[in-house]
């Protein structure tokens, strides 16, 4: 089973309402003048709090140091931005075709050029399938390697 990750607002969120429903419960216990002590406390520590300062969001489209475009998260998707998020993956798929294409032909251009040398050499095909062969081969490669 796999773990979903949990935004860490909403976790804080649950611990305050865990603590707040433990708090509560153990307040119930106290004195009268203990709870209004906490009670002026709390009021007081909610005015010395700074108010929450709401930020306007502006539209601005502006181009960074690396050349990258910036606008605003709330686009949308539009006929433009479709076209814009596809190309990558068009160029991708593409890319990949051509490659694949030129490995094809490397292929095919390389049994070819096997077919041909053993079309035009003297011996039987039979030949490189024998064990013996494969010897006499190995040693004129040892040979050659000797006299350079």
């Amino acid at each position: 089973m796999k773990n979903q990750p949990i935004h860490p607002d909403l976790e804080m969120d649950r611990l305050g309402q865990m603590l707040s429903a433990k708090l509560s419960a153990a307040s119930l216990d106290l004195g009268h003048d203990i709870s209004e002590r906490l009670r002026i406390a709390r009021q007081r520590a909610l005015q010395s709090r700074p108010p929450l300062v709401i930020k306007q969001r502006r539209t601005v489209i502006s181009v960074q140091s690396n050349g990258t475009l910036t606008g605003s998260p709330e686009e949308g998707l539009s006929l433009w931005s479709f076209f814009a998020s596809a190309l990558p993956l068009l160029a991708l798929i593409l890319g990949l075709l051509v490659l694949q294409d030129m490995q094809a032909d490397d292929v095919t251009s390389d049994i070819a050029r096997i077919d041909a040398a053993l079309l035009t050499d003297e011996l039987p095909p039979d030949a490189y399938t024998d064990p013996g062969f494969v010897q006499f081969l190995k040693l004129q490669v040892v040979r050659t390697a000797a006299n350079d």
